[in-house]
């Protein structure tokens, strides 16, 4: 029998995961396999159009039978599968499956990176040696050469590719399709003028100085950031079979945190790599993706969705920037087809983007934002917290030590922490400054 999933608790069995091959066109089987933790079917939800309308964000300690949670160990045993299996139904769509194996190949390994204060290696993950055109990500990891032991580690999805965040020539070109938005990206490929070009925002010197890891992967290695298309995961999925390849009906952002699961899955296979103190990191739509993986897997300790707005960071129910239809309208393939039915009535969702943070307790979690990004709604995000907080003071955690908005550059680092600084969308290294602070103090460095 193979090991179960820690992500999940289900054994995976090479039968199972073929038959999710061929039949990836009913994702009732994907949603089975991998993220409900159990191996019977899915409980059958209402219709969306049936739900209650609730003004306010619902709480999580509240079953949907009505009865409140009791105890800890009911909040485990029952709501937190439950809320998974909602968030999966009606929002997200279902995390696929772990790979029944999965092939680990380390492609360099330097000493001298960062003037010999780190160590670069180069790691692909083959997440199916036996299946041609599975997702292979290439994880590209940081570590400090000076430590007394393991380090903790920020693992970090990026946009553009590994090679953008430092221009050695060492790191290998991004293979997959990317926005041109990228730059030193033609028609829809890295060239090698994209060495470095994001590596001002990345810190990669004081992150290791701070002793910490970095592990990064590009989400495009997963699957690309398209409507029209899914190339990678759900395209392998379906047997590149295109009449079962609908990325808009499952959810692109599902993929993303597989891909941050499979990454977890070698991290605690490394000596170099604290295996109980792995953060997830990511910005806007990405950080939507690290908040969704570590709300969906215990082994990641904590979690930095930064700036991650409507569907992720800020909640669904919100007047303030981005809504549900617009997000849905512009971006079809972030989630799945039951998320669309709320378009126009967000309120019956019967959970909001509190209850995905509930799903990390009592881990620490920070919101971090910027006062001239409106559209990702800071005040909101602030009020996700607050309303997340009863479940970690439930679980006996300080959860959100306040009860206002902070001032602009002051950090709340409370198990729930919150920042907001001058400034719009983006990530810079001033922010990497403010996710190293609240590292140290929550991991009690």
């Amino acid at each position: 029998m193979n090991p179960p999933d820690r992500a999940s608790g289900v054994p995976y069995h090479r039968p199972i995961m073929k038959t999710v091959l061929r039949r990836f066109a009913g994702v009732v089987a994907l949603m089975a396999c991998s993220c409900v933790g159990q191996t019977s079917p899915p409980r059958a939800f209402p219709d969306a159009a049936s739900l209650p309308a609730q003004a306010a964000l619902p709480d999580p300690l509240v079953k949907m039978d009505g009865r409140r949670v009791e105890s800890r160990q009911e909040w485990f045993a029952q709501r937190r599968p439950e809320l998974k299996e909602l968030f999966a139904h009606y929002m997200y769509g279902p995390i696929p499956p772990k790979p029944v194996r999965m092939k680990p190949i380390v492609n360099g390994e330097y000493r001298d990176f960062l003037g010999g204060k780190a160590t670069l290696r180069l790691v692909t993950l083959d997440t199916a040696p036996d299946e041609t055109n599975a997702p292979r990500i290439d994880l590209m990891l940081v570590v400090p050469n000076t430590r007394t032991g393991p380090a903790p580690a920020f693992l970090a999805i990026n946009f553009c590719g590994n090679q953008a965040l430092t221009s050695d020539p060492r790191i290998p070109l991004l293979r997959g399709w990317l926005r041109n938005s990228c730059r030193g990206c033609t028609n829809g490929f890295a060239t090698e003028a994209s060495r470095g070009t994001q590596s001002a925002d990345w810190p990669l010197a004081e992150i290791v100085g701070r002793g910490y890891a970095l592990a990064t992967f590009c989400n495009a290695d997963v699957d690309a950031d398209r409507a029209d298309a899914s190339p990678g995961l759900y395209a392998w999925l379906a047997g590149n079979d295109p009449g079962r390849n609908n990325p808009t009906n499952r959810g692109t952002i599902a993929a993303w945190a597989w891909g941050f699961h499979r990454c977890v899955d070698y991290l605690v296979t490394d000596r170099d790599i604290d295996a109980k103190r792995i953060a997830t990191l990511g910005h806007s739509r990405n950080g939507k993706t690290a908040l969704l993986a570590a709300a969906f897997d215990e082994r990641i300790a904590m979690a930095f969705p930064h700036q991650a707005g409507c569907g992720g960071s800020a909640p669904s129910r919100g007047k303030t920037g981005e809504s549900v239809k617009a997000i849905n309208d512009r971006f079809p393939h972030w989630f799945n087809a039951q998320f669309k039915k709320f378009n126009e009535a967000p309120e019956r969702l019967p959970f909001d983007q509190n209850a995905l943070v509930a799903l990390c307790a009592p881990r620490p979690v920070l919101f971090s934002a910027a006062e001239g990004d409106q559209w990702a709604n800071p005040a909101g995000q602030f009020e996700v917290l607050r309303a997340a907080d009863p479940v970690y003071r439930f679980l006996g955690s300080a959860g959100l030590e306040a009860k206002e908005m902070p001032p602009l550059g002051k950090l709340i680092a409370s198990p729930l922490g919150y920042y907001l600084r001058e400034g719009k969308h983006s990530m810079t290294a001033a922010d990497w400054h403010v996710f190293l602070d609240f590292a140290d103090r929550q991991l009690k460095k």
